[in-house]
């Protein structure tokens, strides 16, 4: 009879074992769903990254329009200061560090910029007074070329033909 007992009743410890090793699924993914997720994602990216560089573009004209913005701010305030914006030979310095120049006699301690920033494509802005487009001075980018002309990324970036 307790043959037959134990037979009938396993010891806690055997049972806890058996129903543990029961619950546990195989886990880890089979190699056609990774296929799936793969496929997916290259699909995505196919769609995706063209999108993605043609705003970088967009987005590095917007920054050069903005920059020679705050430029021509900085400049005006030059001219309100000094009477005359700076001559081409002072150049863009001139919002920067005092030129040695007598003529400017009211140039803002600290400057009108900190810094002179480089164009979104590594590139000095030009500058050119007067100008020669129509406005009382010239400041312009070449874009990604560097070179003047161009289209698309190449396109200057200028304060006389915003509205293009």
């Amino acid at each position: 009879m307790l043959a037959r007992y134990l037979a009938s009743h396993p010891s806690s410890h055997q049972n806890r074992n058996f129903r543990i090793a029961q619950r546990r699924p195989a886990s880890g993914f089979t190699l056609l769903e990774i296929m799936v997720v793969v496929v997916i994602i290259g699909i995505l990216g196919a769609l995706i990254v063209p999108s993605i560089f043609g705003n970088v573009e967009k987005a590095r004209a917007a920054r050069a329009e903005q920059d020679i913005r705050s430029i021509e701010s900085a400049l005006e305030m030059f001219k309100l200061d000094n009477y005359h914006y700076p001559t081409t030979e002072q150049g863009l310095k001139a919002l920067v560090e005092k030129p040695a120049d007598s003529t400017i006699r009211n140039w803002k301690e600290g400057g009108y910029v900190r810094e002179l920033s480089k164009d979104p494509w590594g590139n000095d802005y030009h500058y050119a007074y007067p100008g020669s487009h129509g406005r009382q001075y010239d400041l312009y980018t070449y874009g990604a070329d560097g070179q003047e002309g161009g289209t698309g990324a190449d396109a200057d970036v200028n304060n006389w033909d915003r509205n293009k």
